[in-house]
């Protein structure tokens, strides 16, 4: 008897010693998955990144990891330093949307699909991008699935679904490839979050940029972007691609331009004045946004690339295009680029099938250009983390960003002419630099700035 009572206070000590290492440890381990590999200690702070969005099928003519992780160098010379993959994941074929089917309509949330090849590759496509200092975050489909995705057969309680009690597809939309998730059911947020967990630990990605964030609970996000940060010791990077200003709340680091990206079409497409794009910037920042938070500007991405055309088509050209990114760059942003866009690509890419981008056509001039843009904005505080304010005329969309011991000036003539442009009594006092050469230049009261042309300059 007292044998037996001693083993009950040994199991007891034991078990007293494992509930209080599990509430003394906040790394959250998962005790289904090993975290592989170990934390980037090169993680760009948010303000920092400047992101590159790689459509996988497109990116090479393999179409795969593979090929990404060939054409790492020609992104780090870009002066990239984060990665977007678009969705890794086995696409759905039952009621497939054309084509290869869209890489957002999910068949398994914690596999690779072999059109782009194995976890190993993943793997090490993150391993050798963190060698060259940049980060790689995945594309996340919260919203819904495909509808061969498992859970449809074993959790039909994870779906939203009408009277008759169908699955239903995303309300108010056409997307007929896809199945409604029911944000309801806690056991399917669970998950979900699992699912997202997996790759944080097997592949070691560094965030998520999260598809249709606007469709998804606030609370959820919450949740999930809570559990996420908690997994390893680095900073993980979240992108809503929702414009939400509540997103910040669940713990997004951004929202998306959509309303800069709308201004860019209206000043080029339909003449509007360059100051849409200041009335577009005040509309977005407009709610309960402090300074230290940016959107993600863009002048192209994959959706808009297919459905609205190519930065060439929409925004007058190479020229043009160039100067509508600078602008994008810097107004209070963190900048995103689409494969293609900086070696001034014509053609647009269609990512329900494999249209492979061919590199050999590439402008040295138009990426000479981009270089130029990604590496001031690299160096400035100013654009990074500096309080805008705007000064545009009709043609010119001129915007200042400063810090305490930095002023930026841009100009940019969003018009195939040339412009005059009345300088702020304020701005004409200032000694300025050309930001990308150092060199003095002297203005009075006015400027005359060429088609397209764009002036950076520093104090």
């Amino acid at each position: 008897m007292k044998v037996h009572t001693h083993i009950v206070y040994l199991l007891l000590f034991a078990l007293t010693l494992v509930s209080c290492s599990a509430s003394d440890d906040n790394s959250n381990t998962n005790p289904a998955y090993t975290q592989y590999g170990t934390p980037f200690e090169k993680m760009p702070k948010k303000e920092d990144a400047i992101i590159y969005q790689v459509n996988i099928r497109a990116f090479s003519q393999a179409g795969n990891l593979k090929g990404v992780q060939d054409r790492l160098t020609a992104i780090q010379e870009l002066g990239v330093n984060v990665i977007y993959l678009m969705p890794i994941y086995p696409v759905g074929q039952v009621r497939s949307a054309g084509g290869l089917g869209s890489p957002y309509s999910v068949k398994d949330y914690k596999a690779v699909s072999t059109e782009f090849g194995t976890l190993a590759d993943l793997q090490v496509l993150v391993e050798e991008a963190h060698k060259k200092n940049m980060a790689v975050i995945l594309d996340w489909v919260a919203n819904h699935t495909a509808w061969d995705n498992a859970w449809i057969t074993t959790h039909p309680e994870y779906y939203q679904k009408d009277a008759n009690g169908n699955i239903i597809i995303p309300p108010g939309t056409n997307y007929n490839d896809v199945a409604q998730l029911n944000f309801d059911n806690q056991d399917m947020k669970n998950a979900m979050i699992d699912a997202m967990s997996y790759w944080v630990y097997t592949a070691n990605i560094d965030g998520f940029r999260c598809d249709y964030a606007d469709g998804v609970p606030q609370s959820f996000w919450s949740q999930a972007i809570t559990a996420l940060r908690k997994i390893k010791n680095q900073n993980l990077l979240m992108l809503a691609e929702g414009s939400k200003v509540s997103h910040f709340a669940a713990g997004f680091d951004y929202t998306f331009g959509f309303g800069f990206y709308g201004g860019l079409k209206k000043v080029f497409g339909e003449n509007k004045s360059a100051t849409t794009l200041q009335d577009a910037n005040a509309a977005e920042y407009a709610i309960n946004y402090d300074n230290s938070q940016r959107i993600v500007r863009y002048t192209t991405n994959h959706d808009v690339n297919l459905s609205d055309g190519t930065p060439l088509e929409l925004f007058g050209g190479k020229q043009g295009s160039i100067a509508a990114f600078v602008v994008a760059a810097y107004m209070k942003s963190v900048p995103m680029i689409y494969n293609g866009q900086e070696i001034g690509y014509k053609k647009r890419i269609d990512y329900f099938t494999k249209t492979p981008i061919d590199w050999t056509t590439a402008d040295a001039n138009m990426l000479a250009e981009y270089k130029k843009i990604i590496a001031f904005r690299n160096t400035s505080n100013a654009l990074k983390t500096g309080t805008y304010k705007g000064f545009s005329s009709d043609a010119i969309s001129a915007f200042t960003m400063e810090t305490e011991t930095e002023k930026v000036f841009v100009l940019s003539n969003l018009t195939p002419v040339s412009a005059k442009y009345i300088l702020p009594a304020p701005l004409a006092k200032i000694a300025w630099k050309d930001g990308f050469t150092g060199a003095a230049t002297s203005f009075t009261t006015e400027v005359m700035v060429l088609p397209f042309q764009y002036l950076v300059l520093k104090n």
